[in-house]
């Protein structure tokens, strides 16, 4: 499995949807790749924060945070 194979494949490996022999190629990458466990971790991160980002719908969302951000959030939650 390349780098950009395992990115093609991460929502897959996280949901746990991959077929045996894809999921133990993509694990294999892993321990050959530091690079790509990075990436995995980075991306864990970012769906955890993004998930507790928007728990609750009354906080007040941070200045900081881009208009197109918020709304691209909530038009996403919408859609489900």
């Amino acid at each position: 499995m390349t780098c950009r194979e395992l990115i093609d494949f991460l929502m897959d490996y996280r949901a746990g949807a991959l077929p045996e022999a894809q999921c133990a190629s993509f694990e294999a990458h892993l321990e050959l790749c530091p690079p790509c466990v990075d990436y995995l971790r980075t991306y864990e991160e970012t769906v955890r924060l993004g998930k507790g980002a928007c728990n609750n719908p009354d906080d007040a969302v941070s200045e900081e945070v881009p208009d197109e951000l918020v709304q691209a959030i909530l038009s996403a939650r919408a859609k489900r």
